[in-house]
């Protein structure tokens, strides 16, 4: 009793002085890698397996008067070595994972995946150990019943297989990495990625939820990854208004004479205008009737002059595609879509500029003797109500 309390002491006044001087080498190396060893209890792990591999050794002489109990003894300093064993490991692969982060090219890859199989198997392997220890059965006889017992084990870690096995495909695929905004309506996702693991991936949602997606999902499930919209040239603006389809019309010559005064268009209405009229005047175009011949149209100019206010706008990146494009029309109009890309890609930006595209789109219709669809309000009921009983 009187030398395992000595040995205990000892070993208190050990990791005391011991852990202060190690923090002192350690501050002066250029490596990070120690302080990590020590963030991580490595060198207290280490010393706790030497000092029960001593105290293993010595147990013969320590209760050399008690011969009954040294069998027990040497069963349990053994569990206590198995156990110190496997957080000795723990710690040395939580520190090479904290290592690889401050790495570039580990900084965003799924590291405690490949931590938690091997801790798994490592539980696994100490489980049969202790059990032979305890048992005092040989670990041959063991190891063969964990063969026969393989198929219940495979059930019972089935999501742990497949997350592994996710894990594995999502970093040599390269399809998701930490900080990554992902979209996964399935599961109600939209945000970054902050931990991939062996059996989720955790997604804070930019409303601060947090959402939790099985591995798997990400192999087996479709998902949407923004991480190339980010690295690319722009944000992409894909919108559309919608146009009373009553409201569009040939043009007058009057009209044209009109429109050659609004500046981005006065160059193209001019040319379009002379190309037209020679065209109905080479061909002898009874023009008492507009719909005769060639015409132009109030909405063709105004999809032009969206073109020309797209190309001259400095936020929108003139190397990649932009246009505006009519869609298939609707029982609420014709869809004037406008697609192009932001030269701009953080979120809040990007929506001021998409903002103030469409403001400007919205108050130019009326310049095209257009008018933008929108269902009736129950004030707008009221007004054409009052209106009736005033005639």
């Amino acid at each position: 009793m009187t030398i395992a309390i000595l040995g205990y002491l000892i070993f208190k006044i050990l990791r005391y002085y011991g852990s202060k001087f190690l923090k002192k080498l350690a501050n002066k190396t250029k490596t990070e890698f120690d302080n990590i060893l020590i963030k991580n209890s490595f060198f207290l792990n280490l010393a706790r397996v030497l000092v029960l591999i001593i105290t293993y050794g010595s147990l013969a002489f320590i209760l050399i008067d008690f011969p009954h109990f040294l069998e027990y003894a040497k069963r349990f300093v053994n569990l206590l070595i198995v156990l110190s064993f496997v957080s000795l490991v723990k710690s040395i692969l939580q520190s090479i994972k904290d290592f690889l982060r401050t790495l570039p090219a580990f900084k965003d890859k799924p590291l405690e995946s490949y931590v938690q199989i091997f801790m798994i198997l490592l539980w696994i392997i100490a489980f049969v150990v202790s059990f032979s220890i305890v048992t005092g059965k040989p670990l041959l006889r063991f190891f063969t019943a964990l063969g026969a017992f393989s198929a219940v084990l495979l059930l019972i870690f089935k999501d742990t297989i497949l997350g592994f096995v996710a894990s594995i495909q999502i970093s040599v695929y390269d399809t998701v990495r930490l900080q990554d905004w992902i979209t996964m309506e399935k599961f109600g996702a939209d945000g970054n990625v902050i931990e991939i693991n062996l059996t989720s991936v955790i997604v804070k949602n930019f409303d601060n939820t947090i959402t939790s997606i099985p591995t798997y999902s990400l192999i087996s499930d479709s998902f949407k990854n923004w991480r190339a919209m980010n690295h690319s040239g722009g944000r992409r603006i894909k919108r559309a208004i919608q146009i009373k389809i009553n409201s569009i019309h040939f043009l007058s010559d009057h009209e044209i004479e009109h429109f050659k005064k609004i500046e981005l268009i006065k160059d193209y209405v001019t040319e379009k205008s002379d190309e037209v009229h020679l065209y109905n005047t080479s061909n002898n175009i009874d023009k008492s009737l507009l719909i005769n011949g060639r015409n132009l149209t109030n909405f063709g100019m105004f999809r032009k002059y969206i073109d020309m206010y797209l190309k001259n706008h400095p936020k929108i990146n003139q190397d990649l595609l932009f246009m505006s494009r009519q869609l298939s029309p609707t029982s609420n109009g014709v869809p004037l879509e406008i697609y192009a890309f932001s030269s701009e890609k953080e979120w809040i930006v990007y929506e001021r500029i998409m903002a103030d595209i469409f403001d400007h789109i919205f108050a130019s219709v009326s310049f095209f003797d257009l008018e933008v669809y929108e269902n009736p309000s129950s004030l707008d009921i009221t007004n054409l109500k009052t209106n009736t009983d005033e005639k």
